[in-house]
């Protein structure tokens, strides 16, 4: 075990080092403690039992209470700090501004350019002999029309220029997007609180702020913050797999095995445990300082295999995060989903590829005619012979032909694309927090403009969560409000109190409001509170209850999960006898009970008759009201023998109930308002839930979710189960067809039910265009269908950390209202790239006419490749921030979504793009061929070598760029509306950036000067430029007015994936889809998977550990975790690590393979 610690402590900040000097104040040292929380099972009991007798010995060694807790004393907090660490895990350093910048110059267009620029500025510096150029012919005489021979490198420079400005903008771009990342990410921290026992009392505080010797309390749903030690649990099972590789949940207990690991979740059960290690020193925290360590060594190693594995040591967050996956959200910041590309990423992607192809072809095309409209001019026309000394001469001219053919690339490839949805997701994301979206994916806002479903849950979504007992069934009376104490048999109301006080997490509790007339505050379970707030209702105190059975003393708890979907805790009796307390859904607690206490408070017998007499009198008329019905029911066991307590189905049986009774669960009032805005919007809002089916349809009537007269249906799970699986019990898709486009409520439902159909809505080829489906979540056993969905909502005030991990957006306020926001904002998302694409694509329609046209004509482009950079570059960075930050409106939940098929550019934006580029045509090119009569000027075609910048030319590049200045303005509006000054004034920034961008434009043409090839132009030229460029306005007018249906011709562009590019493999997915889901789940987590197969590399490393228990655990494990990783990445097995020989372990290049494999699956470039 001596090595192990002792070659670890080399990991830790150097502060570390001592602790063992101060560790005299407590009884055990960090080491003893790292080392202790390195062994499993039995063999930890063991250690405990042989070091510190038990675990009270060992709370006392750490100076804690297991049952006050620390004191809370700061200054024993903060020593306790220095001593065993802090609870945070340093996250990767940010990228420096000089990286970004590098990465920045990888741009292939911008090397090109770059090169370009460095032959022509070499060139310009080499004169040859004067009388020479004569011999060398005087072909070509517009190319080089830059100024007197001296000023040759001026075009060389400002290109290069332009580049560093276009590097600069990117980087700052992406520096700001980092900077707003780790902001998120920070807050998303600051969310994450853990409950833990100060001074006796329950408080939450801040993960970061848990310290060794805290005693926290575990439940179901929680991601483990730090390593501990149970001690005491009911029931408690525990996902490791993000540690082991073990897909099995393991079952915890105090005697048996008692350790409880950092960044693994709690599956059922709940339970209190002592902090034994955190931050660096936990399970966890040594993987991350390994990996953080390896990382560096691999670089100076291996650099190739560290490019293809970009995100495997990412950003190492801070474990407290309950998005631990974040981290490399952050690699992925463009945005592919866990899936699949986003659907506007797929669009855009396949749109600048065929952009891009084009501009290509075109630009190849412009070279060669250049070259040979020289060349035989030259050679052919001319007759000249090649001689060595115009070789310089010669090359110069091929180099200009070459910058003219990357001007039209550059101008062809819209770089402004990525941009501007950057720029428009990032701006989304900061204004969807003011609107409770904490969004965690950034492609989760645009795909949320075109959801077509929502399946939602109903308690504490739709509803407010606040639950009361309105109506009860005690003692065979059916009270339509809560009873007096005194009309119940004593004898009744007791074991009443006691059901309700003892079988609920302790953690449940009732608090005086915080102002003077609000209301009681519910903490913990709601449906809990409920049922507190009744006792209160009855005079009685549960506390006292609960002072007199302590947590510890529950002799065993049966924790509620989706299977059971009931409560049950077994006290033991003074005389030695047992009795178990049960509560759960009225119908399936019912079926198990065989008496019912009567008027007297004396058991009869229950038969099924009296059951349905039972369901139809008092259960349906609670249900129709809309109250969630729980039975509440008792077992009394003898002492000896003491029942089998793990034979479930035999313990819950033959129940006595005490009462049923109606908990009303108000819906939220601003609900039904925002489920209409959903319903016009053209988008479908389901309702899944677990309560019963007539709860679940008279909320589903007040929310508006079913009105009466239309055509739908309400299913409970079995039944729905019942109606999509064949005879051999496999789920046909076809059968869900049939279903889900008239289901509207799921009730009963398991999470199993819920991940089917949203996997059946989203598969379903039903209909005109296929479904894009949110899903909202809050129990652990929603991750599945988080995952699934398109867009996955997590509650953030009753969500469980691992709904929240496997979602896309988290609600803070758990409001169903908010998820309308987040329609509204994706669809503005869309929108606005819509908008942006529209005007970039007139500009580069026209500008790669125009320097096609020019070069081919005159032998020359009419815009200069500075002037088109600062055209393309500048002004597409300056549009895509004018036009992707318009703010939303209300307007855009009046049209129907998008949908996954419909094209990004619309024939209506086909019109509109085909209309401009006409009109811009028309006027640049009657300015070029006529433009020196109309203006009664020099002309400036075909000026002869070096021949200063030309009136002629300038007017031409003004005229130009105000055109596209105007046509901003036009491209504000994509559906044909004729007011495109609507709402301008909402939007400051667009304002600001279209005068800013004329303010330099004049600056450009009166001071440009030769590096612009501009000439200060006469108030009488800039005012017909200007009136040019107003015509795009009233031009805009004119083409608003064509119907786009006359226009047969025009095509759409940009489509998303077609049903026929569906890979056969997704289509049919396996059908044990939800072990898929469950692997899903844990995507999460494949950073961990990495960091196993990284510290494999790491064979220095290992070989130090060899003797190290938990790592010849891993080793043991391996074949698991080998599986697990197949399984979660897809690939063939050869690029997987095979761990079955040691010398597997020092292949480091089959373990790059297998992380390189991680990558491409994450979807990361």
């Amino acid at each position: 075990m001596g090595d192990m610690t002792n070659s670890a402590v080399d990991f830790y900040p150097k502060n570390q080092r001592g602790e063992s000097n101060h560790a005299g104040e407590f009884g055990c040292s960090l080491d003893e403690l790292r080392s202790l929380m390195e062994l499993r099972g039995s063999e930890a009991v063991q250690k405990i039992q042989d070091t510190y007798g038990d675990m009270n010995g060992f709370c006392r060694r750490l100076k804690t209470s297991p049952t006050e807790g620390l004191a809370g004393n700061p200054a024993d907090l903060e020593n306790r700090r220095l001593i065993f660490g802090r609870n945070f895990i340093p996250p990767k350093k940010p990228k420096t501004f000089l990286q970004l910048i590098w990465e920045a110059l990888q741009d292939v267009t911008l090397i090109i350019l770059e090169l370009a620029a460095i032959i022509s500025l070499g060139l310009s510096f080499y004169q040859p002999p004067g009388e020479r150029s004569e011999i060398c012919g005087s072909a070509a005489g517009g190319v080089e029309d830059e100024g007197e021979s001296e000023a040759g490198w001026i075009e060389g420079a400002a290109i290069l220029l332009s580049v560093i400005c276009v590097v600069f903008v990117t980087a700052f771009n992406d520096w700001s997007k980092e900077k707003q990342f780790r902001g998120l990410q920070s807050r998303i921290e600051q969310e994450q609180k853990f409950a833990v026992v100060r001074g006796g009392q329950v408080i939450q505080i801040p993960v970061s702020e848990l310290v060794t010797g805290d005693i926290a309390q575990v439940k179901y749903g929680d991601l483990l913050p730090a390593d501990g030690i149970l001690i005491q649990g009911n029931d408690l099972k525990i996902d490791e797999s993000s540690l082991t590789g073990e897909s099995d949940h393991v079952r915890k207990s105090a005697d048996k095995d008692p350790m409880l690991l950092s960044g693994t979740h709690v599956m059922e059960g709940s339970g209190k445990m002592l902090v034994a290690a955190v931050g660096v020193n936990s399970q966890t925290g040594i993987i991350f300082t390994l990996l953080g360590a390896g990382s560096e060594e691999e670089e100076k190693k291996d650099k190739k295999a560290k490019k293809q594995d970009g995100a495997a040591a990412m950003e190492m967050q801070p474990l407290k995060s309950a998005e631990g996956g974040d981290g490399e959200e952050k690699e992925k910041k463009k945005g592919s989903t866990k899936k699949e590309k986003s659907v506007l990423q797929g669009k855009l992607t396949k749109l600048a590829v065929q952009i891009g192809k084009a501009g290509l072809v075109m630009s190849a095309i412009t070279v060669i005619i250049l070259v040979l409209y020289f060349a035989i001019d030259t050679f052919v026309i001319q007759k000249l012979q090649w001689l060595p000394e115009c070789t310089p001469v010669y090359i110069q001219f091929f180099v200009k032909f070459f910058i003219i053919g990357v001007t039209v690339l550059v101008v062809a490839v819209p770089e402004g694309l990525p941009l501007a949805v950057t720029i428009s997701l990032a701006y989304s994301v900061k204004k969807m927090m003011k609107d409770n979206n904490l969004v965690r994916h950034l492609d989760a806002c645009e795909t949320m403009g075109n959801a077509t479903a929502i399946c939602s849950d109903k308690t504490g979504t739709l509803t407010t969560n606040r639950m009361t007992v309105v109506q009860t069934y005690v003692g065979d009376v059916h009270y339509k409000e809560v009873p007096d104490p005194d009309a119940l048999p004593s004898k009744t109301l007791d074991v009443l109190v006691n059901a309700i006080s003892l079988n609920s997490a302790y953690t449940s509790k009732i608090l005086p409001p915080e102002k003077e007339v609000g209301l009681p505050r519910q903490v913990g379970n709601k449906t809990e509170c409920g049922l507190l707030g009744l006792v209160l209702d009855l005079k009685r105190d549960y506390q006292t209850v609960r002072e007199q059975t302590p947590e510890e003393k529950l002799y065993k708890v049966y924790t509620f999960n989706s299977e059971r979907k009931s409560m049950s805790t077994v006290i033991k009796m003074q005389d030695g006898s047992f009795r178990m307390y049960s509560k759960g859904a009225s119908e399936i607690v019912l079926k198990k009970c065989s008496n019912v206490l009567n008027a007297a408070g004396e058991a009869r017998v229950f038969r099924p008759r009296d059951r349905d007499e039972m369901a139809k009198k008092v259960i349906e008329p609670m249900a129709c009201n809309g109250l969630r019905t729980i039975c509440i029911a008792f077992r009394d066991f003898p002492g000896s023998p003491e029942p089998e307590w793990d034979n479930e189905n035999v313990i819950l049986m033959d129940l006595t109930c005490i009462a049923v009774v109606g908990i009303e669960d108000p819906v939220r009032p601003e609900v039904p308002d925002a489920i209409r805005k959903c319903q016009r919007a053209g988008i479908t809002v389901r309702m899944v839930t677990g309560d019963n089916i007539n709860t679940a349809r008279a909320i589903a009537i007040k929310c508006g979710i079913i009105n009466p007269g239309e055509d739908f249906i309400c299913l409970e799970g079995k039944d729905f189960n019942r109606r999509i699986r064949n005879e051999k019990g496999e789920i046909e898709q076809e059968r869900i067809d049939k279903i889900w486009p008239k289901l509207r409520v799921l009730a009963r439902s398991s999470p199993t039910d819920k991940h089917t159909l949203v996997k059946g809505i989203i598969d379903s080829l039903h209909g005109e265009r296929r479904q894009v489906v949110a899903v909202t979540g809050d129990g652990t056993n929603d991750g599945p269908a988080l995952k699934k969905a398109d867009v996955g909502f997590a509650m953030g005030i009753a969500g469980t950390d691992v709904a929240k991990e496997a979602s896309d957006i988290i609600l803070t306020d758990d409001n169903f209202s908010s998820i309308v926001k987040a329609v509204m904002w994706g669809r503005n998302v869309y929108d606005s790239i819509s908008k942006f694409l529209q005007f970039q694509l007139t500009v580069n329609v026209v500008a790669v006419i125009v320097a096609f046209t020019g070069a081919c004509i005159t032998q020359d482009s009419p815009l200069k490749a500075v002037q088109m950079l600062w055209v393309n570059l500048i002004m597409d960075t300056f549009a895509s921030l004018a036009l992707a930050t318009e703010p939303p409106s209300e307007a855009l939940l009046m049209r129907k979504p998008y949908g996954r098929n419909k094209p990004l550019i619309s024939r209506t934006m086909m019109k509109n793009i085909l209309g401009h580029g006409i009109y811009q045509l028309t006027v640049i090119f009657t300015l070029l061929f006529a433009g020196e009569t109309i203006f009664n000027i020099d002309s400036g075609r075909n000026a002869p070598l070096h021949a200063p910048p030309s009136e002629h030319y300038t007017i031409i590049f003004n005229t130009f760029v105000l055109m596209q200045l105007f046509n901003e303005i036009n491209a504000r509006k994509i559906h044909g509306e004729k007011n495109v000054f609507d709402g301008i004034f909402r939007n400051p920034i667009f304002c600001s950036i279209v005068f800013g961008t004329f303010a330099i434009q004049i600056l450009i043409i009166q001071f440009g000067g030769k590096p612009f090839s501009c000439i200060p132009l006469q108030i009488d030229q800039w005012l017909w430029c200007i009136v040019l460029g107003v015509g795009e306005l009233l031009w805009g007018q004119v083409i608003s007015s064509i119907p786009t249906n006359r226009l047969k011709f025009l095509k759409e562009a940009g489509h998303g994936t077609q049903k026929d590019d569906i890979p056969e493999e997704e289509l049919n997915e396996d059908t044990e889809e939800i072990d898929h889901a469950e692997r899903e789940l844990r995507r999460g987590q494949i950073l961990w998977f990495r960091g196993l197969n990284r510290i494999q590399t790491q064979i220095e490393v290992v070989n130090t550990f060899k003797s190290g228990t938990s790592f010849q655990g891993a080793l043991r494990r391996q074949s698991s975790v080998t599986s697990q990783n197949q399984d979660v990445t897809n690939i063939s097995s050869p690029t997987h690590v095979s761990l079955s020989t040691p010398n597997a372990l020092s292949s480091p290049t089959s373990a790059s393979a297998a992380t390189a494999g991680h990558s491409r699956r994450e979807g990361i470039p």
